[in-house]
């Protein structure tokens, strides 16, 4: 009853204000006051290892909240992190969760260009590379699950930008397209989140509506990590129209998938059996939109109304204390597990993102 009394809260919430004032949710100032809202809640009650794919992605969004407010707390928080973590990567040579962080030890390094910044992740870049990758039944691959092209592309393509060296960009462009040809849907225009979500699984998976299995956040990360890896890509760079088609072909199918509040289920292709809208997948399609926007790949007109709307919805899952609620815990696939008290640190770095590209639109 708790949940579906929150759920009706929201839809009156977002109601209300898309009616009265959703213009002063646009407003540069304003935008900056919910990311450092949601910035320093979620630096006062961590979670998880640093160097965690969770605060990869949470530090992803950290890093966007300082350039957005230019915020000495927010750097110094950015530092106390990489210095915590020795500026390492997880312990996992091949696994791309524990190179998530590394993004951001980048982004740190290009403004203070401290060596000790990138070196453990170009040592560890490097010896991925020339070490074989072990597989197995559900893993022929070395990122064989969707979630790893927002963990590790990134990095890499970074690292290789910074450096000056093209074949770290070479290297991610293989991984990604294996991942791509293992679990891209050529008709939906999603991906699986892995080979037990593909309609050929020796056990198939099918939603109680009969359609596939398609998570939410899984594919955030997807669309995400495109638009993190096209920001890095010169624009001749010899691959890079096959990031610009998946993104192109994704943006698409995710605007026909948006939901009435303006959010995403946690389900894209059953959202009746997952009411309420699910904020960390909705947090990096916001993202993803408003950078195609703003970087000329998507057109203006007919997608700022889906950011628009997202964007009204994601301060809806804003809650008082500063946390983003709604964010559905870890796991592989939907779950209608979540509420406005379920909050992750992927969930705000999502959202921090997604304020990042915002405030940069002509409203």
């Amino acid at each position: 009853m708790k949940k579906v009394l929150s759920v009706l809260l929201l839809f009156l919430f977002v109601g209300t204000l898309h009616a009265a004032d959703k213009h002063k949710l646009f407003k540069p100032n304003h935008i900056k006051k919910v990311m450092k809202k949601a910035t320093f809640w979620q630096l006062k009650n961590p979670k998880h290892q640093l160097y965690d794919w969770t605060n990869g992605a949470f530090y992803a969004g950290v890093f966007a909240a300082y350039e957005t407010t230019g915020s000495k707390k927010i750097w110094n928080a950015l530092i106390e992190m990489g210095e915590a973590n020795e500026w390492n990567p997880g312990p996992r040579l091949q696994h791309a969760d524990d190179h998530a962080i590394c993004q951001t030890y980048i982004d740190i390094y290009r403004i203070e260009k401290e060596e000790k910044m990138i070196t453990p992740f170009r040592e560890t870049a490097d010896k991925i590379m020339t070490t074989p990758y072990k597989t197995g039944e559900i893993r022929p691959i070395t990122w064989w699950w969707c979630d790893a092209l927002f963990m590790a592309p990134p990095a890499l393509v970074k690292l290789g930008v910074t450096l000056g060296e093209e074949k770290y960009l070479e290297f991610s462009d293989r991984l990604f397209k294996e991942t791509y040809d293992l679990l891209f849907d050529q008709e939906e225009n999603l991906y699986a989140r892995d080979m037990k979500y593909k309609t050929d699984w020796k056990e198939p998976k099918r939603e109680a509506n009969g359609e596939k299995v398609f998570w939410s956040r899984g594919n955030g990360w997807v669309m995400g990590g495109l638009a993190l890896v096209l920001e890095e890509l010169p624009a001749d760079y010899k691959n890079r129209l096959f990031y610009e088609d998946q993104f192109l072909r994704m943006a698409k199918k995710i605007k026909a998938l948006q939901q009435a509040d303006g959010l995403w289920r946690a389900s894209l292709l059953d959202p009746e059996s997952y009411p309420g809208g699910e904020a960390s997948g909705s947090g990096f399609y916001t993202f993803a939109l408003a950078w195609g926007i703003n970087n000329g790949l998507l057109d203006k007109e007919e997608y700022t109304p889906v950011v628009e709307k997202a964007w009204i919805g994601l301060n809806g899952l804003l809650q008082a204390d500063g946390h983003v609620g709604w964010t559905q815990p870890i796991g592989a696939d939907p779950r209608a597990n979540f509420s406005n008290d379920s909050w992750e640190v992927y969930g705000t770095g999502a959202f921090l993102l997604a304020g990042s590209e915002v405030i940069k639109m002509d409203w």
